[in-house]
């Protein structure tokens, strides 16, 4: 098969681009990329690194985001928050795909009028998703288990000290900005929460409970939708995690709890955390790049043109698969601590699901 153009990275050099970069570059060692940042020497730094790599500067101020007319591409990834849509104009007006991971579930109205207006000319994927959907491909593989499930509650702990670069910590300001309010889907509703009601203990795998926030994501209507249940929550809680309680370095947690009947018609239920021992960049960046690898047809079928979520591209399964094999770990939520305490610094658990 013929390689594609360069995939352009929108702030190739931060953490999240950088890391999805890397991913690429093991996967498909002869995609060409394309470090994209507004330090060009610390953009050098990365596509050095990397191999088959150029670094760009770009200027997200300007509709041709400030690049030669004569560089073509074969994707544009936004690994930053693209305020004023420059890089998805760019895209289309190309026919290329695109992949944004800071709109949000209160911010995508941009990116969903463009599709309405606009004949889409390429695949516009939004995986503003928590962890750019890993998360919730992982709440999938679980939710396989069942006949039905009616109940996906998911608890998220971020070690305070991993809350990402500057890019990240103005999505999250920004966000906080927009709503203090999370969204829940409670009895098929879907339902705003704010105040106490939106208040969630968050235990971590140790058992030290955390005081955690149900948040605005599109975690839920993704998952409430693909799966049917009537009842669907993400929390988020912010504090130290138990890898850093155990003196190692900052990881994060996220506990998943679904209910609802095996296929035999039984009660079911479930609770598993996926833990990664270097926090949440490696996760984030793992969803980034299975949407860039979808989007390019490296695997699966060619995506058509439209707005695309990670769920509905990317086989759960797989994703899980990649997630064990970057040094993620499932573990039952009943075994988690001793699991963890038993071996320190190390993954207990090495399989999937």
């Amino acid at each position: 098969m013929q390689l594609p153009e360069s995939v352009l990275i929108l702030g190739g050099s931060g953490q999240a681009g950088s890391g999805t970069a890397d991913l690429l570059r093991r996967w498909h060692p002869e995609l060409p990329l394309t470090i994209a940042g507004r330090d060009i020497e610390r953009a050098r730094r990365v596509a050095e690194g990397l191999g088959a790599a150029t670094a760009v500067t770009v200027d997200l101020g300007r509709g041709d985001l400030g690049l030669p007319p004569d560089h073509h591409y074969s994707a544009v990834v936004a690994a930053l928050w693209d305020d004023r849509l420059h890089g998805l104009h760019y895209a289309q007006d190309r026919g290329l795909p695109y992949l944004s991971i800071s709109s949000a579930l209160v911010e995508i109205a941009p990116e969903v009028i463009v599709a309405a207006q606009r004949t889409i000319a390429a695949p516009i994927l939004m995986a503003s998703h928590f962890c750019a959907g890993a998360v919730a491909l992982a709440a999938l593989e679980l939710a396989g288990e069942f006949g039905r499930v009616d109940t996906i509650h998911i608890g998220a702990v971020l070690d305070e000290s991993d809350t990402g670069g500057p890019a990240g910590a103005a999505d999250l300001a920004r966000w906080a900005t927009a709503t203090t309010a999370g969204t829940v889907r409670r009895d098929g509703v879907f339902t705003w929460v704010d105040g106490p009601d939106a208040t969630v203990d968050v235990p971590s795998t140790d058992g030290v409970v955390l005081p955690g926030q149900s948040i605005a994501v599109l975690d839920v209507p993704s998952l409430a939708i693909a799966t049917g249940a009537p009842n669907v929550r993400l929390a988020f809680a912010v504090g130290e995690s138990a890898a850093r309680r155990r003196g190692e370095h900052p990881s994060i947690e996220v506990r998943f709890d679904l209910e609802g009947v095996d296929r035999a018609g039984a009660p079911c239920r479930t609770s598993k955390y996926l833990v990664h021992p270097a926090g949440q960049r490696p996760l984030t960046a793992l969803g980034i790049a299975l949407g860039v690898e979808r989007l390019l047809g490296l695997r699966g079928e060619a995506v058509p043109p439209g707005l695309h979520t990670p769920e509905a591209l990317i086989d759960p399964a797989y994703a899980v698969e990649r997630m064990v094999e970057i040094g993620a770990t499932f573990v039952d939520a009943a075994l988690a601590g001793s699991a963890f305490a038993e071996v320190p610094g190390k993954v207990p658990v090495s399989g999937g699901l």
